[in-house]
C-alpha cells in the first residue's frame, strides 16, 4: 500500500458486490466523500465477496477463506470502510466467530473489526463531518436497514447528514425500521413472504409523498426499487451516498 500524505487516516473500501456489479456510482461517491473527509483512501482490487451469502447458507469453510482473503488485503489500513451496512457488519460483527480466541488470526480479525466502519457512520462518527452538499431542493424518506440499524446502530448518522443539506425535506415513512423484505438469499428461498413484505413497505413509502427514497444498502434499495417499478411509482430509489456526494446525474436504481 503506498501512502502520500502521512497526517491522513488511509483507508481501504471495501466496496460490495452489489456496488460494483449493479451501481458503480455508489463506490465513486463513497471515494469523494471519505477524501473529503480528509483521508487518503485505496481500492484493492484483489477484494471480492465478504462471505455473507456463504456464511448465512451455513458454509463456514468457505466464509473463513474469504475472510481470511479480506484480512490479508484490507489490515494494514487505518480504517475500512464499506457503503453497506450488511457487508460492515459481516466482517465487524460475524469474522471473529469463525475463529477460536486465543487463535492469532481471531487476533487479528478482532483488530480488523476494531477498524471496520459502515461509510455513514464513518463520516459523522469518526470523521465527524456535518456537511456535503450545499443544497438540493426534494423531499425524500429514509429506510433503514436492518443490519445497518441493528448490528451497527445507523439511525441518525444519515439523517444528521442529510439535515445539513439546504431545501432537503426529510419525510419519515411509517414504520422506517421495518425490514423491507430482502433478507440476502431469504427474498429468493421465500419469495411469497418477501413480496408481502416489501408490498406493506412500498405502501408506506408512497405514504410519505417523498419524491426520492434513500438507504444504505444495495440489496434493500433494488428491492424496494424492484417493487415500486411492478406497482408503476415514479419514486427515484438512490443510496443516501450518492445524494450526500451530489452524484444525481445517473438514472435510479431501477430494480427488476
Amino acid at each position: 500500500m503506498e501512502t502520500t500524505d502521512k497526517n491522513k487516516p488511509k483507508v481501504g473500501l471495501f466496496v460490495t458486490c452489489l456496488v460494483d456489479l449493479f451501481r458503480p456510482s455508489v463506490g465513486f461517491s463513497a471515494v469523494e466523500l471519505i477524501e473529503k473527509s480528509g483521508c487518503e483512501i485505496d481500492v484493492p482490487m484483489a477484494q471480492t465477496c465478504c462471505g455473507q451469502p456463504a456464511y448465512n447458507s451455513g458454509d463456514k469453510a468457505s466464509t473463513r477463506e474469504i475472510a481470511i482473503q479480506v484480512l490479508e488485503l484490507f489490515e494494514d489500513y487505518d480504517y475500512v470502510v464499506a457503503p453497506s451496512g450488511s457487508c460492515a457488519a459481516m466482517i465487524k460483527k460475524h469474522y471473529i466467530e469463525l475463529f477460536e480466541d486465543g487463535d492469532p488470526l481471531y487476533i487479528r480479525m478482532s483488530a480488523l473489526a476494531d477498524k471496520t466502519y459502515e461509510l455513514i457512520s464513518f463520516l459523522t462518527d469518526i470523521m465527524f463531518v456535518t456537511q456535503t452538499i450545499e443544497a438540493l431542493d426534494k423531499t425524500v424518506t429514509y429506510h433503514d436497514s436492518c443490519s445497518g440499524l441493528r448490528e451497527l446502530g445507523i439511525e441518525k448518522q444519515p439523517r444528521k447528514l442529510l439535515s445539513g443539506i439546504k431545501d432537503l425535506n426529510v419525510e419519515e415513512m411509517k414504520d422506517s425500521d421495518v425490514c423491507c423484505g430482502f433478507g440476502g438469499t431469504f427474498c429468493v428461498k421465500y419469495s411469497d413472504i418477501s413480496n408481502a413484505i416489501v408490498e406493506k413497505k412500498t405502501q408506506s413509502i408512497k405514504n410519505t409523498e417523498a419524491d426520492m427514497l434513500l438507504a444504505g444498502d444495495m440489496g434493500c434499495l433494488m428491492n424496494m426499487a424492484g417493487k415500486l417499478k411492478r406497482e408503476g411509482s415514479d419514486i427515484e430509489v438512490r443510496h443516501v451516498a450518492e445524494v450526500l456526494a451530489g452524484k444525481l446525474d445517473t438514472k435510479p436504481i431501477s430494480g427488476n
